[in-house]
């Protein structure tokens, strides 16, 4: 990839990010399609975002994978890792050799290397002199992510957190815990509905979501609703 068609992409990326902050957006499409840059913009293998709930545990957002899915997923239930670092630090935390530097972490060690990871990056998400959640960018192989590309990061998982406080009902006064906790109950409803359409059609997940993703963008409603469309048997996907 040349500078130039980096930068195109790059640049092209924070456009089309910033024109779905205007108006009606959908935050969990938003979302997703924020990771998948991540990977395509970044020397990623697979990305995603972890939210802090309103007792501050961290559930995964959005992913771009189910192996980094289940990674993050471990995470949260064993309360420790670099994303959960990441997060109560509000640093950004490393990890170029999971092998050898993620011995503090043996359960999410053994997942991600199980999953083939070999390092990843965790980015903080920032509002103001809070962190709501983390950014995770995994790499199948060893190495720290470039100045470039972790002020990339950062900048995107920047572009997240505004996304998820900018919500409409945000701008109705509810509390931040009330909107992160929107973005969150939303994602549940996805997840079962990714569960129905896999089973249904006996395919991955990932292929699951993209025809709930599809399914939602072609009725032009919030991936949520459609997703509880999906889980009452309202429609078929």
């Amino acid at each position: 990839m040349t500078n130039l068609s980096r930068a195109s992409l790059v640049s092209g990326a924070f456009v089309q990010l910033a024109d779905a902050l205007v108006g009606e957006y959908d935050s969990a499409d938003l979302l997703r399609t924020l990771v998948d840059q991540c990977v395509v913009l970044l020397d990623a293998t697979a990305a995603g975002l972890l939210l802090a709930d309103q007792r501050g545990n961290l559930q995964v957002i959005a992913s771009t994978s189910e192996e980094s899915r289940r990674v993050e997923v471990l995470q949260h239930q064993a309360g420790a890792g670099p994303c959960f670092d990441a997060y109560r630090a509000g640093m950004v935390v490393t990890l170029s050799d999971i092998a050898a530097d993620g011995n503090d972490y043996p359960e999410f060690q053994a997942a991600a290397l199980a999953q083939g990871f070999q390092s990843v990056h965790a980015i903080p998400m920032r509002f103001r002199p809070n962190t709501i959640g983390a950014l995770n960018l995994f790499r199948n192989r060893k190495g720290a992510l470039s100045d470039e590309d972790a002020v990339i990061g950062q900048a995107l998982a920047d572009v997240a957190t505004i996304t998820l406080l900018h919500e409409r009902t945000a701008r109705k006064n509810a509390t931040v815990n009330a909107q992160l906790q929107h973005a969150l109950n939303s994602r549940v409803f996805i997840e079962q509905a990714k569960g129905v359409i896999a089973a249904r059609n006996n395919i991955n997940m990932d292929e699951a979501f993209k025809r709930l993703r599809a399914h939602a963008r072609s009725r032009q409603e919030p991936m949520h609703r459609s997703a509880a469309d999906v889980i009452n048997n309202l429609v078929l996907i």
